[in-house]
């Protein structure tokens, strides 16, 4: 296989520019996700623990097996929303190994708001069954949740992708053989109740656990009956009486010993081996940020990029002479194999082609693919609509659509309107998608946007000084509507992605990614568990 060759000096004033620029978006990237996973207030931490309970992240690490990674999913959900007050949105999602099997781990952080659910934390839970689901992977919950945010209900409760298509999930991931555990370690209230209701098997830790459909308040105002917490829904009680608990656990050091001995029993294994041994990248993953042009707008060669994440830069391009402005190839990270497509320029019908014939020949070889997003969009103007890149760009996004292989997806710098539809976008699905903090999202960008609206209101006419005034208002409004919706920390705080990374961590987090997507187990038949 051929191997690509640098061009990047890193002694150069460019490489050292560069490097300082993006360095800066980095060290930002790394305080503000040490904020988001600190947990709540200062004063909800001390309460948390004066109750004997341990940190989420401090279960967590209890939980996976010692010295394996856990990859966290997006944990910088409702960043900048609710006054800062719901950092992480609330809750922890990620991949981890437990006894060798990897599972979905999705917790609830009662330092924040009691473990409450806001919009954004059904989004985060709901994604990461998706992401289990769709890569077959057990579900463990580890609760302590107070139940959906009240003042949020219209945007938790009714909707399709709201609180109850969580327990939609739940069941339908159950009955198609992938184990539902919850252990519970605090409140467990309403709809939070169902989580571990709805489970396979189910552990409460004596004294701090409970579990009620409606909790002492409610059933005061309801029925008029005064219960305490415990005698309601405590775990001496569900294990002894009602039978909603499998095991009581004596504290969550013993609840987390139970969960990892029942993923034992589980009997299912999963090789997660690449078919070549990994070799490191040619240069260092770190040099990337000298490689990323300090100005967004200027471009790079993606080559330089896969040189940095691929291994022993070891590269077959596909087509490299024709359709340019897309980099199509086979590689491998971590000695799994992948197709590649990276955008070096808008896509024009050439590179359009090039790219549906490259993912249809991965999609036939059982080749996953990954898509590293630079891109300003397809090519617009008389020549590119004669040249039919409507047409042709149509048959990229049915290619990338109906491709039966894994697809990853990273974006690097711009991912606008149909570029971003073309090289699989989240409205596509893919299996996993991440961010860097160089990442613009939006429908085209600022100035384009800007000058659209400009023209649109000269062509209105009227009065010249109207006319003016209007049109500096209008240049304002939207430079600043683009300039805070293209940021990747607003996108990523709504879950546009499964998080933002560094650009050094990329080529072990696709790594991971492809450990998950290249074994996933066939779904064989199954019969769900019903509770008794």
């Amino acid at each position: 296989m051929a191997r690509l060759e640098t061009t990047v000096l890193t002694a150069s004033e460019t490489y050292t520019r560069n490097h300082a620029a993006q360095n800066e978006r980095v060290e930002t990237l790394r305080t503000r996700i040490a904020e988001a996973t600190s947990g709540g207030r200062p004063d909800m931490v001390d309460r948390h623990r004066k109750r004997g309970k341990l940190l989420v992240r401090d279960r967590i690490d209890l939980l996976v097996d010692p010295g394996t990674a856990f990859l966290e999913l997006s944990s910088l959900a409702a960043y900048g929303q609710y006054g800062g007050e719901v950092p992480g949105s609330g809750i922890v999602t990620g991949i981890g190994m437990v006894h060798g099997l990897p599972c979905m781990v999705i917790a609830n952080d009662a330092t924040v708001k009691g473990g409450s659910f806001y919009h954004e934390t059904v989004q985060k839970h709901i994604r990461a069954q998706e992401i289990a689901a769709e890569n077959r992977l057990p579900c463990l919950y580890l609760v302590d949740c107070g139940g959906a945010y009240l003042p949020e209900q219209d945007r938790v409760f009714p909707d399709a992708r709201h609180f109850g298509n969580s327990f939609y999930r739940q069941t339908n991931m159950s009955a198609s053989g992938l184990p539902q555990i919850s252990a519970v370690f605090g409140g467990c209230t309403a709809g939070g109740a169902y989580i571990p209701a709805l489970s396979d098997e189910v552990i409460m830790v004596r004294g701090n656990a409970r579990i009620h459909l409606g909790g002492p308040s409610i059933v005061k105002v309801a029925i008029n009956e005064e219960v305490d917490g415990e005698t309601l829904g405590g775990a001496e009680m569900h294990s002894r009486v009602s039978g909603v608990s499998d095991h009581l656990a004596e504290d969550e050091h013993h609840a987390l010993a139970l969960m990892r001995d029942i993923v034992a029993e589980l009997g299912q294994s999963r090789p997660m081996q690449p078919d070549a041994a990994p070799e490191a990248p040619a240069h260092d993953p770190s040099e990337l940020l000298g490689v990323i042009s300090a100005d967004r707008k200027e471009p790079y060669d993606m080559r330089e990029v896969l040189l940095r994440m691929i291994d022993a830069g070891e590269f077959r391009e596909f087509k490299p002479g024709w359709g340019e402005t897309l980099v199509c190839g086979t590689a491998r990270i971590h000695g799994y194999r992948v197709g590649i497509l990276a955008n070096n320029g808008a896509l024009l019908s050439d590179s359009a082609l090039k790219g549906a014939q490259f993912v249809s020949m991965c999609d036939q070889r059982n080749i996953p693919l990954l898509f590293l997003h630079n891109i300003s969009g397809f090519m617009v103007g008389t020549e590119a609509e004669r040249g039919g890149i409507a047409k042709d760009s149509a048959k990229l996004v049915y290619a990338m659509s109906v491709a039966k292989v894994p697809r990853l997806s990273v974006l690097l710098g711009g991912s606008y309107g149909a570029g971003n539809y073309g090289m699989c976008g989240r409205g596509f699905a893919p299996n996993f998608l991440f961010a860097w903090p160089t990442a613009e999202l939006a429908t085209m960008s600022a100035d384009i946007a800007t000058n659209v609206m400009l023209e649109l209101r000269r062509q209105k006419g009227g009065d010249p000084d109207k006319m003016q005034a209007d049109m500096d208002q209008i240049e304002a409004q939207v430079r600043a509507q683009y300039g805070e919706q293209s940021d990747p920390y607003y996108a990523t705080s709504r879950l546009w992605d499964d998080g933002l990374i560094e650009p050094g961590q990329t080529r072990d987090i696709l790594g991971l990614c492809l450990a998950i997507v290249s074994s996933v187990p066939e779904a064989g038949r199954h019969t769900p568990v019903f509770r008794m």
